[in-house]
């Protein structure tokens, strides 16, 4: 394999990588959104943490290798597909980031209803289904679909 070759493997790798952790995250929320137990919920938002490691992992290779990608297959950065995917994946981040630290604080609301008793909560089940920790972290993952889009099909290239 050239070099070439191997920097795609690393780039597809992450990819692959950030979207599968978004899609696991993903689901978990929606099945947060079914639960009512707090431990439920402390257990749902903790394995939500570890999809996060994928993502981010996901996210530094996809980034690297495609910067280094565009290098080597001479194209320029500041093409247009480029220019774009490199805004959304940083608009993607800061969107899941934004949408994560919400779910943080609702996960250690959770975690104390939890440990008090672990009785349903109309407070809880509100935190765990705020529209904007939702539009912020959906919005993320349609933003990470909009760059798979662009570099796949590479408009303009």
């Amino acid at each position: 394999m050239d070099l070439y070759q191997w920097l795609l493997v690393f780039h597809v790798t992450g990819a692959f990588l950030l979207l599968g952790g978004a899609a696991i995250a993903a689901a978990l929320n929606l099945s947060a959104l079914g639960r009512e137990r707090p431990s439920e919920i402390v257990l749902l938002f903790g394995l939500i943490r570890i999809a996060v490691g994928a993502i981010a992992a996901g996210t530094a290779l996809a980034f690297i290798f495609g910067l280094w990608l565009v290098h080597e297959a001479h194209y320029s950065y500041t093409e247009g597909w480029v220019l774009a995917a490199i805004v959304l994946l940083i608009a993607a981040n800061a969107l899941g980031g934004a949408g994560g630290k919400r779910d943080e604080r609702t996960a250690r609301f959770a975690r104390e209803l939890a440990a008090a008793g672990d009785a349903p909560s109309p407070e809880l089940r509100a935190r765990v289904r705020d529209p904007i920790s939702l539009t912020l972290s959906y919005g993320s993952g349609l933003l990470l679909i909009a760059v798979l889009a662009l570099m796949i099909w590479k408009p303009g290239a």
